[in-house]
C-alpha cells in the first residue's frame, strides 16, 4: 500500500492501520509536505510516480479535491484504490473518477468508517426486521470549531454536507433504502436539516451541525415490526476490519458495496442538497 497524505487523519488512522498488518503492508508515503510524511514511519517518496512504482494500491488521506486528481492518475496506473469520503469536491470531479475507475478496472472501496463497525452492523440487521418506513438521525459535531486539527480549509469552507453527511447519508441509504431524493434547508457552517425520500416510499429526516460545542450522534428507523437504534460505537474505529476487507477486495479483483460508485451516488445526494442551500 501507498498512502497520498500526511494530515493529522493519515498519521491518526491510515498509517497506524496500513502498518498493522497482517493484510497490508505501507510501502511509502507521498505528501505535499515531505517533512511531515517522515513522521508517519514509512519510506517517503518525492514523486507521485514513483510511489506508484513501489506499491499494488493506494490510499488516500487528502482534501477531496486532492483525491479527485490523484486518484484518477492511481487509477491509470493500474492501482486499487482505497477512498476518503466524499469521492470529490465536486459532483462532476465525483463523475470523472468514477468513469475513469470503471475503465480501468480496479478496485475502489471508499472509507466510510462507520459501516465497518459491529455494532453499526447489528444496527441495520436489526433495522432490516422491523420492516421498517421511517427513521430519523441527528448527527452534533464540533469540527469546524477553530482551532481544532480538523478545522481545515476544505471543511470550514464547505461544512458538514462534504464532511459528517457522507456517513450519515450511506448508514440511512443502508437502513431504510436506497434514496431517490433530497430536500434541505439551513446552512452548511451551522445547522443542515435533510429529507431525504426512500426507494419503496420510506422517508427519513436528518439533522447535521460541525458548529457546536458538544457532541452527539443517535440514529433510529421504525417499521411495523418495531424500531432499531444506534449510538454510535465504542472504541477505536474499525480499522482491522477495512484493512482486511480492502485487501480481500484487491484479491478478488474488485466487487465491494461501499466502493466508487456507491461514493458517486452518494456524492450526487450532497450535490443536489448543496446546491439547494445555495439558492
Amino acid at each position: 500500500m501507498g498512502l497520498i497524505g500526511a494530515g493529522p487523519w493519515a498519521e491518526d488512522a491510515h498509517a497506524p492501520m496500513l502498518k498493522a498488518g497482517p493484510h497490508t503492508r505501507l510501502a511509502g508515503v507521498w505528501a505535499r509536505r515531505p517533512e511531515a510524511a517522515a513522521r508517519l514511519g514509512a519510506p517517503v517518496f518525492e514523486r507521485l510516480d514513483e510511489l506508484f512504482e513501489h506499491c499494488e494500491a493506494v490510499a488516500f488521506c487528502v482534501p477531496p479535491g486532492v483525491q479527485a486528481e490523484l486518484a484518477v492518475r492511481a487509477a491509470r496506473a493500474g492501482k486499487a484504490l482505497l477512498l476518503e469520503k466524499p469521492l470529490a469536491d465536486t459532483l462532476d470531479n465525483a463523475v470523472r473518477l468514477a468513469e475513469v475507475i470503471g475503465e480501468t478496472g480496479v478496485p475502489s472501496q471508499m472509507m466510510l468508517t462507520l459501516r465497518y463497525a459491529a455494532p453499526t452492523r447489528e444496527f441495520l440487521k436489526q433495522a432490516g426486521a422491523v420492516r421498517p418506513f421511517g427513521g430519523n438521525a441527528l448527527v452534533v459535531g464540533g469540527l469546524l470549531r477553530h482551532g481544532g486539527a480538523y478545522a481545515t480549509p476544505w471543511r470550514l469552507q464547505r461544512g458538514v454536507l462534504l464532511d459528517v453527511a457522507p456517513h450519515s447519508l450511506d448508514l440511512m441509504d443502508a437502513a431504510l433504502g436506497t434514496i431517490t431524493g433530497v430536500r434541505a434547508r439551513g446552512n452548511t457552517l451551522g445547522w443542515t436539516g435533510l429529507l431525504l425520500e426512500h426507494e419503496g416510499g420510506a422517508l427519513s429526516e436528518m439533522s447535521l451541525t460541525m458548529a457546536a460545542g458538544t457532541w452527539t450522534s443517535r440514529y433510529a428507523v421504525f417499521g411495523a415490526e418495531g424500531s432499531a437504534e444506534f449510538g454510535g460505537y465504542d472504541g477505536d474505529d474499525p480499522l482491522d476490519v477495512i484493512a482486511a476487507e480492502f485487501a480481500e477486495t484487491v484479491r478478488r479483483g474488485g466487487g465491494h458495496p461501499l466502493d466508487a460508485q456507491h461514493g458517486l451516488h452518494l456524492q450526487r445526494i450532497i450535490d443536489d442538497a448543496e446546491k439547494q442551500l445555495l439558492t
